[in-house]
């Protein structure tokens, strides 16, 4: 019996990053969702070489023809290749979605953790003011603030920035109200240790694992506040490809060229599933209590 138990103990153990991984392999709808994402950045990555047409040349007598050999997913309404602007399109999606999850990031982590931390009067004006950019619907909010600065990429970014900040804040401050009570943080007040240096050793790496898991989930609402806005008008702008703006471009030729809008509705609805999935495998990853369900 003493054998058999020095030999499990003495039994090797699959590194952290090794066990991870192997664990996150078994979570298919995970693995669909990590390809899917890293399909989409390899295709914003290098969209020059990937494009079978210049994306905004206009050929109108080749307009709304549907797919062929020739432009495998289409023609849109001027005739511009479809493929070439949904590769394009990627880019924009992705770049615009990942800079503005990271303005709310920014913006609500911060508040988040000084709210948290110091508590007081200090989280309770930081918190009202979360609750107050969240009582306003998410799309209304948006569109008012591109409204008053100018429909355009910088302005949008920001739209959606400052949206996603108050999550962010209310992720925050709930992880550090919980760990500012665990005994290590006590003890390092206890022997003196500097307040920033426990922000930035103690605190913030514990609360990094549920950040990349909100953020992977909250880029799948980026892109559909992206494409809405785009839809509406007042995101990208022409001759610039965006997936909301071809949608709505190709809306009104849903009878009689129906692929014009439909590629592109397909192309966010796979980003939006695929950093889904990946976020919900993340989640389970990361988890410790959900570690045994991959």
């Amino acid at each position: 019996m003493q054998v058999q138990t020095e030999e499990i103990i003495r039994r090797p153990q699959a590194p952290g990053l090794l066990g991870g991984l192997r664990r996150f392999a078994r979570n298919r709808a995970a693995v669909i969702g990590a390809a899917i994402v890293v399909l989409l950045i390899l295709t914003a990555a290098f969209a020059e070489f990937l494009m079978p047409y210049d994306p905004t040349l206009q050929q109108l007598e080749l307009r709304r023809q549907p797919p062929t050999a020739a432009h495998l997913l289409g023609t849109d309404e001027f005739g511009r290749d479809i493929l070439s602007r949904i590769i394009l399109g990627s880019r924009v999606t992705l770049l615009v979605s990942c800079v503005a999850v990271g303005v709310g990031l920014i913006l609500g982590g911060t508040a988040g953790l000084i709210a948290g931390f110091i508590g007081r009067w200090v989280d309770e004006v930081l918190m009202r003011l979360m609750d107050i950019l969240l009582s306003f619907p998410y799309l209304l909010l948006a569109i008012a603030i591109v409204a008053a600065l100018g429909p355009g990429e910088r302005n949008i970014v920001l739209a959606i920035g400052i949206w996603s900040a108050p999550a962010f804040a209310r992720l925050v401050r709930g992880q550090v109200l919980s760990l500012r009570e665990r005994e290590f943080i006590v003890a390092a007040y206890a022997l003196g240790v500097p307040v920033p240096r426990i922000i930035l050793f103690h605190i913030l790496p514990n609360i990094v694992p549920p950040l990349l898991v909100f953020a992977t989930l909250y880029m799948a609402n980026a892109i559909l506040l992206e494409a809405a806005l785009s839809f509406l008008g007042l995101g990208i702008q022409p001759p610039w490809p965006s997936w909301g703006l071809m949608v709505a471009t190709g809306r009104d030729f849903l009878l009689i060229a129906p692929h014009v809008a439909t590629i592109p509705g397909l192309a966010i609805m796979a980003a939006v599933l695929g950093f889904n999935l990946l976020g919900d495998g993340l989640r389970d990853l990361l988890d410790p209590r959900l570690r045994n369900r991959l």
